[in-house]
């Protein structure tokens, strides 16, 4: 199972090769001079400025005329923009927000394909290029070195070179590789690059005997503790608080934490959360090191700020001090890494922490079709808890694709196979295999869709993991298998196994397999799901092969390893949902959708459950335009039929109930909130995006908007309705003396007449029908679509009464 996004950089431990240049000197060169919020920079909600201070426009109708660059893809070699307003160009109305909110806080909430790393990219080189910012006094930091990379690339595509784009580690690595000889004196103690050693030394010290998983696991407990700033005495009560469920005993784990930071310590070496916990040390201890920190860092940005953990905050706020300058960017939705100590309340309180805030929503994705979309803000709408309170309703920008397929299958073989029979049809009609993925939740599920993609002829590459048949566990158990084939008369342990399955059960057990599955996630859980894959691929073998030996058994093991050792070349991708996070392929296949495996059978609290659907919501939203969901009703060919479809697929997938509504109550739409209002005060939302009804694109133009419709998209109208309404209009505005148009537009009429509106909020929904003319017109035309005459005007009752009265 992936432990999350943080793989710190890994050639680190030699610091006098890993620091630049300019890093070598950065304490030394003088402040960057800090311009005036009033001198330069665009005021907030405007859209840049070209000569004079006059607002650029260029950009604006580029982007209306349909010049938004895509969000997702870049050529591999863009021209550098001529100007700062040119980098501006192709960015949509919202991206164009963050790029040119320069000062102060600034928290864009970013939905899954809305180009949020495009947006902090334009924003810290517009800032740049207009000489807003120093690019030496620009920080911004990620999780990976992968996105530290792209980061850096995209900001010298557009111009800003010298910005320090890195991760947590990296960035604080430096810092103390710098200062450790005045903060506290001699070298840097040993980076150490791997820390399992170390853990499994202090096992042995504390007589505690861990397997390689177990050592795995123990480990990955100890990075939970340090990056939750929790000591080894307090880890046992730091697990219930957080109610996190330990893969072994917390007193033994505590204690073999303990010894293994004595070990470091006696040592002279620090491991990567130790760069973190003695930078944040040093910057609180020593404030003149701080405060050399801050001359040279004075802008900050932050991407992925749902995964930040208390460690890394503390770090950010040092490096901040009472300074506001800083970016954040997030999706609560995607928040998939909480059993690493990343947890989304950091971005979640963000504007209660800087209430005079600036709030960005991006919604609007370039990355997949409406019918992807509609699907994952489907799955949304069922969430619960504090993240789903902050989730965004994503608006596609694509041209529509086709539906995404459910399939239901007997059992997990012809689910493989029906995959594969699938991914052949993709690649025929011209869709590239690299350009296709197999999600599912654990490692342990790959296997059989190596086979059936192998058994295909299509090529694949794992991602995330090891293949199949590299996996230690595994090439264990073939070792073990094949010993036991060669002398099985003379092991006891096959003494009461009858049947080819009955002895691999046997042999595996000596390994640590058991008929029911441990506790708990992580290592042990995987080794057990890869030898359970063993089990049954023995009964599977058995029943199509009756009479068959373990030593058959082994020889099929050893040409289905050898069919799979084909080289790595581009392929269907086969990744675990955790590894496939941050990127994208043309169609994906999310398979094994199964209670007890989506949600995992381990996850038992509400958090759990909910983190779980984020999980699915992750995959889904990695399909550009084809995906497909599967499930089985049992794990073997005949076997009992008594799994049930993911819960997460209820009321989306056919004759499962009504689908969830379009946004649900508390769903965030997109725009710009800006800051200064007091806490808990409402505030004016910027509208969403506007839609059309009928072909789902985004609209600019304004009559458009009225209608909800592109002009050239199939009208619905009633075109006798539309007729009263002009008629009506008429007569009100001979009575009013006054143009017809100021009564209701040609456009409102006709959005009225399409839309049929049966009550006032149904009315007041329409563009061009605000609070002044629903109290004035409202009745009437309501009374107008309802088939009736509209009630007489005051003056005309009158009139009424006066001739009735002078008859009689």
């Amino acid at each position: 199972m992936s432990r999350g996004p943080r793989c710190p950089e890994a050639p680190v431990s030699q610091p006098s090769r890993h620091r630049a240049r300019r890093d070598d000197q950065w304490e030394n060169a003088p402040a960057p001079r800090t311009i005036p919020a009033s001198s330069t920079a665009p005021s907030r909600g405007t859209t840049g400025r070209g000569a004079c201070g006059q607002l650029s426009r260029a950009s604006v109708r580029t982007w209306q005329h349909g010049g938004v660059t895509a969000a997702t893809h870049s050529p591999l070699f863009p021209r550098v923009p001529e100007s700062a307003d040119a980098v501006l160009d192709g960015l949509d109305p919202e991206q164009r927000e963050v790029a040119t909110a320069l000062h102060g806080p600034v928290c864009v909430l970013a939905g899954a394909g809305t180009g949020k790393t495009r947006a902090i990219t334009h924003r810290i080189a517009y800032g740049v290029r207009a000489g807003i910012l120093q690019p030496a006094s620009v920080l911004a930091v990620t999780f990976t070195a992968r996105a530290a990379g792209e980061m850096r690339g995209r900001l010298r595509q557009l111009g800003a070179g010298g910005v320090q784009a890195r991760t947590f580690h990296s960035a604080a690595l430096r810092q103390l590789q710098f200062f450790w000889p005045k903060a506290v004196g001699g070298e840097l103690p040993r980076l150490l690059e791997r820390k399992v050693q170390f853990v499994s030394e202090a096992a042995a010290r504390c007589r505690i005997r861990l397997d390689r998983n177990e050592l795995r696991d123990v480990t990955g407990e100890i990075e939970w503790s340090k990056v939750t700033q929790t000591v080894p005495a307090d880890y046992p009560a730091a697990l219930v608080k957080a109610g996190r469920q330990a893969p072994r005993d917390p007193a033994e784990t505590g204690q073999i934490y303990a010894m293994y930071e004595q070990l470091k310590r006696d040592r002279g070496a620090i491991d990567f959360e130790d760069v973190l916990l003695l930078t944040v040390g040093v910057l609180q201890d020593r404030h003149d090191i701080a405060e050399q920190v801050r001359a040279q860092y004075q802008h900050f940005v932050v991407d992925e700020y749902q995964d930040v953990s208390p460690l890394q905050q503390r770090l950010l706020e040092l490096w901040l001090g009472d300074r506001d300058s800083l970016c954040v960017v997030g999706d609560a939705s995607q928040t998939i890494y909480s059993f690493t100590g990343a947890t989304p309340d950091h971005l979640l309180t963000f504007r209660t922490r800087h209430p005079q805030a600036t709030v960005v929503r991006l919604v609007r994705d370039y990355r997949s079709t409406p019918q992807v979309v509609h699907l994952a803000n489907g799955l949304l709408t069922q969430a619960r808890g504090r993240a789903a309170e902050h989730r965004l309703e994503l608006v596609s920008q694509r041209e529509p694709g086709p539906e995404p397929g459910y399939t239901e299958y007997a059992d997990e073989p012809a689910e493989a196979e029906g995959t594969a029979r699938r991914i052949r049809e993709l690649i025929a009609s011209g869709v590239p295999a690299s350009e296709i993925a197999v999600l599912f939740r654990i490692n342990a599920q790959s296997e059989v869709y190596e086979q059936a993609l192998a058994d295909a002829g299509v090529p694949y590459q794992l991602r995330g993991a090891e293949r199949f048949f590299e996996r230690p566990e595994v090439r264990e158990a073939g070792v073990k298998l094949r010993g036991a084939a060669r002398f099985g008369g003379n092991d006891a342990l096959l003494d009461d196994a009858v049947g080819l399955p009955s002895e691999v059960r046997a042999v595996l057990s000596d390994m640590g397999w058991s008929s029911e599955p441990p506790a708990g996630s992580g290592a042990v859980r995987d080794r057990w799901e890869s030898l359970a894959a063993l089990v049954r691929l023995a009964e599977e073998f058995a029943a199509a092969r009756p009479g068959a030996t373990l030593a058959d058994l082994v020889a099929e093991l050893d040409e289905r390893a050898g069919a799979q050792h084909a080289p790595t070349v581009e392929g269907v991708t086969l990744a675990s949902l955790h590894a496939a996070k941050g990127l994208e392929w043309d169609a994906v296949f999310l398979v094994g959708l199964t209670e007890g495996m989506m949600p995992i059978t381990h996850a038992r609290t509400d958090e759990e459950i909910e983190e779980e659907r984020r999980l699915l919501y992750v995959g889904v939203t990695r399909a550009r335009r084809h995906l497909a969901l599967s499930w089985s009703l049992a794990r073997s060919p005949g076997g009992r039929p008594s799994r049930r479809p993911s819960r997460f697929l209820n009321g989306l997938r056919p004759g499962s109930g009504a689908a969830a509504g379009r946004l649900a109550a508390g769903a965030a739409a997109g725009g710009v909130e800006r800051g200064g209002a007091a806490p808990g005060a409402s505030r004016r939302r910027d509208r969403r995006p506007a839609r059309c009804r009928v072909c789902n694109k985004t609209l600019t133009d304004a009559g458009e908007m009225k209608l909800m419709r592109c002009e050239d998209c199939p009208s619905e109208m009633n075109e006798e309705l539309y007729e009263r309404l002009r008629d009506w209009r008429a007569g009100e505005a001979a009575r009013t003396r006054q143009p017809a148009y100021c009564v209701f537009t040609d456009k409102t009429l006709m959005a009225i007449a399409e839309a049929v509106p049966g009550t006032e909020p149904e009315l007041a929904r329409i563009s061009g029908v605000g609070r002044r003319k629903l109290d004035r017109y409202g009745a009437d035309v309501l009374a107008l679509c309802a088939g009736e005459d509209p009630a007489e005007g005051p003056e005309e009752a009158s009139e009424g009464a006066a001739e009735n009265s002078s008859e009689k």
